[in-house]
C-alpha cells in the first residue's frame, strides 16, 4: 500500500542534518522529495568522509538522503530562482535551514514562499531562532556546549559532547511533528501555515528531567558521568570482563536485582531502602554492586537479571548494537536494488499496520534531475 504521506510534493532546500533528517522521515511515509543543491558541490555532507561506502560515496549524506531526487539550482541567479520559484508553486511542504538573511536574498522567507503558493507548508530551521539569534551559526556541537548539554555529559574533570549530531535529529524530529501537524491543519482548514523549530529550543525541550530541574526547582545540573541525578543504581558497573548498565528505577526492581546477586538483605538496609536513600547513598551502594558484579562476566548478568526482571545489559559498540537489533526480529538494516546497486540503509523505526514505510530510492546522485 501507498504510504501516508503519498501525493505531497516537498521543496526541500535544507543541507547537512536537521533538515534532510526531516525530509527524508517526510519521505519515507511517501512524500515526493525533490533536494535542491549547489551545482557542482551538493549538500556539504557529500564530502563529509570518510568513512565511504564500496563506491566512493560518503556513508554521512546517505545517512539522511534516501527517497529523495536531486536538481541543481544556483538560487543566487535569477533563473536559479525561477527554477525554485517553480518548485515552489507546485509543492506542498517548502522545507530550508538557511539563515534568515540568506533566506531573504533567495527568495526563500515565507513571506515570499507564500505569495508563490498561499496554502504551502513553510517549515524553517535554524540554530537559535530568527529574532535575536538569527545571526548565529547553527552547528550541533556549538548547540550542544551553549544549550547546557555538554555541561551534564561526561565525567567531572571535563564537558564532553554526545557521541552522534544528537541535537540536530531532535530538531529535524521536531520539524517532522510540526510540519504533519501544520499538514492536518492545512487539511481541515485549507489554510497554509509557517512553522519555525530551532536547535536550542529542540535542546532545552530534550533536556527534559534536567531542564526541568533547573526550571521548577532552581537546581543548575552538574555531570555525573554515567550515574543519574535522581535515580539509583542506573548507571554503568564492572563486572569480571566488561562494563554492565543497570536501569533499576523502582522499588520492584530493587528487590529482584537483590535477591539475583544474592544480598536481599540490601533491601531492608536503612541506607538502602528507598530510592532518595540509595541516590544519598550512591558510592556506598555502588561499592557493594561492584564487588558483587565482579564474580561474573557481563553476558552472565545479563542472562540472569534479564530473567529476574532487572532493565540490564552490556555496552555494546555498533555492530553489537545491529546485532542485538536482528536477534530482537527488529530488522534494523534495509536493501534497496536500484541500478544494478544493493544499497543498505538503516531501517525507519516506524512501523505503520496500514501504510507501511516505503524505501523507493537510493540517496541520490548529485543534480540527477535535469
Amino acid at each position: 500500500m501507498a504510504g501516508p504521506l503519498t501525493g505531497l510534493v516537498v521543496a526541500d532546500f535544507t543541507r547537512v542534518l536537521a533538515g534532510p533528517y526531516a525530509t527524508m522521515l517526510l519521505g519515507d511515509m511517501g512524500a515526493e522529495v525533490i533536494k535542491v543543491e549547489r551545482p557542482g558541490v551538493g549538500d556539504d555532507t557529500r564530502l563529509w568522509g570518510p568513512p565511504h561506502d564500496s563506491a566512493g560515496r560518503a556513508t554521512y549524506f546517505d545517512a539522511v538522503n534516501r527517497n529523495k531526487s536531486s536538481v541543481e539550482i544556483d538560487l543566487t541567479t535569477t533563473d536559479g530562482q525561477q527554477k525554485a520559484r517553480e518548485l515552489i508553486e507546485r509543492a506542498d511542504i517548502v522545507v530550508h535551514n538557511f539563515p534568515i538573511k540568506n533566506s531573504k536574498k533567495l527568495n526563500l522567507d515565507y513571506e515570499f514562499v507564500k505569495s508563490v503558493n498561499p496554502d504551502v507548508v513553510y517549515c524553517a530551521i535554524s540554530g537559535f531562532g530568527s529574532k535575536a539569534g538569527a545571526t548565529i551559526p547553527g552547528y550541533d556541537l556549538l548547540v550542544q556546549a551553549m544549550g547546557g548539554l555538554m555541561s551534564v555529559t561526561g565525567p567531572d574533570t571535563e564537558p564532553s559532547k554526545v557521541g552522534v549530531a544528537l541535537v540536530d535529529v531532535i530538531t529535524g524530529l521536531h520539524a517532522t511533528i510540526g510540519i504533519l501537524a501544520a499538514i492536518n491543519h492545512r487539511n481541515k482548514t485549507g489554510e497554509g501555515q509557517s512553522v519555525e523549530v530551532n536547535l536550542l529550543s529542540s535542546l532545552l525541550s530534550a533536556s527534559v528531567n534536567q531542564a526541568s530541574g533547573f526550571v521548577s526547582g532552581e537546581v543548575v545540573p552538574q555531570s555525573l558521568g554515567n550515574a543519574h541525578p535522581s535515580i539509583s543504581p542506573y548507571e554503568v558497573y564492572s563486572t569480571a570482563d566488561r562494563p554492565l548498565v543497570l536501569a533499576v528505577g523502582n522499588e520492584g526492581q530493587f528487590a529482584k536485582l537483590c535477591m539475583a546477586l544474592g544480598r536481599s538483605d540490601l533491601v531492608t538496609d536503612n541506607r538502602f531502602n528507598s530510592n532518595t536513600n540509595r541516590v544519598a547513598n550512591r558510592a556506598a551502594l555502588n561499592d557493594i554492586l561492584i564487588s558483587e558484579l565482579s564474580k561474573f562476566g557481563a553476558d552472565h548478568w545479563w542472562k540472569v537479571l534479564n530473567a529476574a526482571g532487572v532493565p540490564s545489559g552490556p555496552i555494546n559498540n555498533m555492530a553489537e548494537a545491529f546485532e542485538l537489533a536482528r536477534e530482537m526480529e527488529l530488522n534494523p538494516v534495509i536493501e534497496i536494488h536500484q541500478n544494478g546497486e544493493i544499497r543498505k540503509q538503516v531501517a525507519n523505526p516506524i512501523t505503520f499496520s496500514k501504510t507501511p514505510v516505503e524505501y523507493r530510492l537510493a540517496p541520490p546522485e548529485l543534480g540527477e534531475l535535469l
